[in-house]
């Protein structure tokens, strides 16, 4: 048996059973990383909390738990729906989990904030030139 059907059969019986999966490779399967890496990472740093308390990669998780992560400036609160140790489709990974509203709502909110900031933002036009700094001079100093 090669080791990525070993990898397959692993990712069924977890599926069938609804044993408890790794909290790193949940959040890998739900697509909020693309490697368990990654997932790894954000967990040793404190991102990710798991029923409230701060997860460590190994911690369990069962249909019913809520997971509470922050990627970015944004924080995503869901509650687990169902186990896959299978990365799938997007739309598969959607059924995963349901994310509360009132995170989606400040999750939107955040984004339309950055978004109109960005805006709002004014970029000049680059380096002033030597007749500009000139200029900027005697306007300082009072040439």
């Amino acid at each position: 048996m090669s080791p990525g059907s070993r990898e397959r059969e692993a990712g069924r019986a977890a599926e069938n059973a609804a044993e408890p999966l790794r909290v790193d490779r949940w959040l890998w399967a739900a697509r909020f990383f693309k490697t368990r890496r990654l997932a790894a990472d954000a967990i040793a740093g404190g991102r990710v909390q798991v029923n409230g308390a701060r997860a460590r990669h190994a911690k369990t998780v069962r249909p019913g738990d809520t997971i509470r992560l922050r990627l970015g400036p944004f924080e995503h609160q869901v509650t687990v729906l169902a186990l896959s140790a299978r990365r799938g489709p997007a739309s598969e990974a959607a059924r995963l989990y349901a994310e509360d509203p009132e995170s989606k709502a400040r999750r939107l909110q955040l984004a339309e904030q950055h978004r109109l900031a960005a805006q709002a933002f004014v970029h000049g036009e680059g380096r002033p030139s030597k007749k500009e700094r000139r200029d900027l001079l005697r306007f300082k100093f009072g040439e």
